[in-house]
C-alpha cells in the first residue's frame, strides 16, 4: 500500500534525544514539527491535544518512557525501576480515557521486568527497540483495518465520520478512515461527510484537511446536521474509531458518537466501529466502568471565537467523550478482522466472525 501522506504524526529523533510529533493544534492552517524533550512537554502535548487520536498516543508515550529512562543509565535496577514508576505515573493521567495509552506502558513496563537481569544500557536499548515496534506494528494494525473495512463498503457509497480517526491519529492510515484510503486506492469514490466535531473541531480541522489533502471527495457538515444527510439517503454507512472497548463491547469515543449511532439506528444504516485489538481493555466489564475526561470549560465558551460567546459564570459540561451502547453498533472492524454480535471481548479470536 503506497502511502498517500508525506508527513509522520510522531517521530524519534534519536540523535537529538527528542520527539517531533506534528502539532495538531496549528492545523489546517498550518503544518509544523514541536520538538519535545522533557516529559513536561510530553505531557503537555498530550494533555492539550497537541498529539492525539488512541494509536499516536500510545505511540508517544512508549517513546517518551524511553526518552524519560535515559537520564538514569547508571542506576541499579531497584533504583532504575522505581524511577520508571515515577516517570509513567503522571503520563498515565494525561488522558484518563485512552486505553493504548495504559496498553503502551504496560508493554514497556514488561520488558524492564523482563530484562532486569541485564545491564542497563541493554534495557534501555530494549525499550527503544519496543517503541519502535510498537510505531511499526500501528502501521500494519491501519493496512490490515483498511483491508478488512473495506469488504463491507460498496464504490461510491456516502459514509460518514466524526472526530478524527485517520492519519493524524496515527501512524499510518488510521482506524475509522483507513477502509476510506483504502478504497481510494482501489478507484471506490466514497462521498465522505466529516462531522465537525465540536466542542474541538476534530473533523473540521483535521478529518477535513486530511481527507482533502489525499483527494477524498469530502462534505463538512456541523454535528447537528447528520440526521438530515442520513434522511436524504446519502450515507450508506458510518464509520467511527474509539478510544476504549469494554468486554461487552460498549466503546467510548469522541463526544458525539453515541448520537451517531442512534441515529443510524433508526435509519438502518450500519455504524462500525474500528478499533485495533489494544484499544480493548479485558478488566472493563461494560460501559459503566470507563472513567470519562472532563475537559475545561473554556473549550465550550470561547476556543474558538474572537470574543467569549457565552455568558459569564455560565456552568459548562464538558465531557470529551460518551459511551455507545453495543446493541447500537453493527461490528467492528479489527486488524485480525470482523467481529459480529453477540460481542464477547473476554475471549480472543472466537470473537471473529
Amino acid at each position: 500500500m503506497a502511502p498517500i501522506f508525506d508527513f509522520e504524526t510522531v517521530r524519534l529523533d534519536e540523535k537529538k534525544e527528542r520527539l517531533l510529533i506534528l502539532d495538531q493544534t496549528r492545523l489546517p492552517g498550518k503544518v509544523c514539527y514541536i520538538s519535545l524533550k522533557t516529559q513536561e512537554q510530553i505531557i503537555d502535548a498530550i494533555s492539550t491535544l497537541k498529539v492525539r487520536g488512541a494509536p499516536a498516543i500510545g505511540i508517544t508515550a512508549a517513546f517518551a518512557l524511553y526518552l524519560g529512562m535515559k537520564p538514569f543509565i547508571g542506576l541499579s535496577f531497584e533504583a532504575f525501576y522505581k524511577h520508571f514508576k515515577e516517570v509513567s505515573t503522571p503520563l498515565a493521567k494525561s488522558r484518563p480515557t485512552a486505553v493504548n495509552l495504559f496498553w503502551a506502558i504496560d508493554r514497556i513496563e514488561q520488558v524492564i521486568l523482563r530484562n532486569r537481569k541485564a545491564a542497563i544500557v541493554d534495557i534501555l536499548e530494549a525499550m527503544r527497540a519496543e517503541a519502535c515496534r510498537i510505531k511499526e506494528e500501528d502501521k500494519i494494525m491501519c493496512r490490515d483495518i483498511g483491508i478488512h473495512g473495506i469488504s463491507l463498503l460498496k464504490p461510491g457509497w456516502g459514509i460518514l465520520t466524526h472526530c478524527n480517526a485517520g492519519h493524524l491519529a496515527a501512524s499510518w492510515y488510521g482506524t475509522a478512515l483507513s477502509p476510506i484510503y483504502t478504497g481510494q486506492e482501489m478507484g471506490y469514490h466514497f462521498r465522505v461527510f466529516a462531522d465537525e466535531t465540536r466542542p474541538l473541531l476534530q473533523g473540521a480541522r483535521l478529518t477535513a484537511f486530511e481527507l482533502q489533502y489525499a483527494g477524498v471527495d469530502t462534505t463538512l457538515i456541523c454535528d447537528n446536521m447528520a440526521s438530515v444527510v442520513m434522511g436524504k439517503g446519502l450515507v450508506q454507512a458510518v464509520l467511527t474509531g474509539c478510544d476504549r472497548v469494554a468486554c461487552n463491547g460498549d466503546t467510548a469515543n469522541k463526544i458525539g458518537t453515541n448520537t451517531l449511532a442512534i441515529l443510524a439506528k433508526h435509519y438502518g444504516i450500519p455504524f462500525y466501529t474500528c478499533a485495533p485489538s489494544s484499544t480493548i481493555d479485558a478488566s472493563c466489564k461494560t460501559g459503566e466502568n470507563i472513567v470519562i475526561e472532563e475537559r475545561s470549560p473554556e473549550e465550550i465558551t470561547e476556543k474558538w471565537y474572537r470574543k467569549r460567546m457565552a455568558p459569564e459564570n455560565i456552568k459548562v459540561f464538558n465531557p470529551a467523550f460518551d459511551i455507545t451502547h453495543h446493541s447500537l453498533i453493527t461490528a467492528f472492524i479489527t486488524e485480525k478482522g470482523i467481529v459480529y454480535p453477540p460481542f464477547d471481548f473476554t475471549r480472543e479470536e472466537n470473537d471473529k466472525k
